[in-house]
């Protein structure tokens, strides 16, 4: 999102704001007794809302030389690769796309509503966000593949919405949702519907999986943050909250939902419980970074005494 067409560039000085603001003590554990399988010892990259701005496009490209460095398992890039006001190009699409393949380990990225829903009010350059979604599809979603120099299979949901992708690494299951900030394009109902349907299916698909073959965790992956407050007659994410609660409720493993869009380093548990209107214990919220700060989340995946455990520490 970060959609206020005024908003100034920030100078060079961010950088060591971010650096002090958070620092790398910053912490939060999130953990759950493993009920049997893999031992899960890994780390993964996670970040999304950059580049925006012409000064950010350099450090971009830094950052993806600083996630090459330290190797992780994969990178999850959890959209709006382009600010709200920039137009919806293909050049900049193509751009991207040739971005993401400098990646030495796998790359799963999901759609944001900067790249897709908001392209109807681009600075000069309106394009129909429907056309956009498809032009994204035959881009960085054409196989069963994730981008990156090496890739791993991915599982999509069938033709129609194949950036819903799924994968498991060492007792853990990954699941990404086309979920956009901007309300999750509730304002054309007849996408927004058709869409919510497939994403709750692949929602509880997922969890049906990771209860049948007993996987220790399960991650899900989407652009918008849910937890805004909604102005909308129609909030946009109330079904999704209560699937997610309710899958996350009969689900004895840990649950991680990691997403972007309000541009602020949170590792919190802020979901709800429907009966008892409190936290639930075993899901945890990963917000990303996002302009003005280029930098990216370190998701440290451990056991430790018979326990899997969840690290976020930032990435620079």
């Amino acid at each position: 999102m970060f959609k206020n067409k005024h908003l100034k560039i920030y100078s060079r000085s961010c950088r060591s704001i971010r650096l002090g603001a958070v620092g790398a003590a910053l912490m939060l554990l999130a953990s759950v007794i493993l009920a049997s399988g893999a031992h899960a010892d890994f780390t993964f990259a996670a970040f999304g809302d950059t580049p925006y701005v012409e000064d950010e496009e350099s450090r971009f490209v830094g950052m993806i030389a600083e996630i090459n460095h330290e190797k992780p398992a994969f990178t999850l890039h959890v959209g709006d690769f382009k600010s709200g006001w920039s137009p919806c190009s293909d050049t900049l699409y193509a751009l991207r796309r040739e971005q993401f393949s400098l990646f030495h380990q796998p790359l799963i990225y999901v759609p944001g509503d900067n790249e897709w829903s908001d392209c109807w009010r681009s600075i000069g350059a309106a394009r129909d966000p429907l056309e956009r979604l498809q032009k994204l599809r035959s881009l960085f979603f054409a196989d069963a593949f994730s981008l990156g120099q090496q890739k791993i299979a991915l599982s999509r949901q069938g033709a129609a919405y194949p950036e819903h992708a799924r994968w498991t690494h060492e007792g853990i299951l990954f699941a990404t949702l086309n979920v956009p900030g901007g309300n999750n394009n509730a304002r054309i109902p007849a996408e927004y519907a058709a869409r919510e349907k497939a994403l709750l299916e692949w929602l509880a698909a997922a969890f049906r999986l990771a209860r049948a073959q007993r996987h220790h965790g399960v991650v899900i992956a989407m652009q918008a943050n849910p937890f805004v407050r909604s102005v909308a007659v129609k909030n946009g994410f109330a079904a999704l909250l209560q699937a997610l609660a309710e899958e996350a409720q009969a689900f004895e493993g840990e649950v991680l939902l990691i997403h972007g869009d309000t541009h602020r380093f949170r590792f919190d548990r802020p979901l709800l419980g429907r009966r008892t209107g409190r936290p639930l214990s075993n899901v945890t919220r990963l917000e990303v970074f996002g302009y003005p700060f280029v930098n990216w989340v370190r998701v440290r995946v451990s056991q430790r005494d018979g326990r899997v455990m969840f690290e976020a520490t930032p990435g620079m």
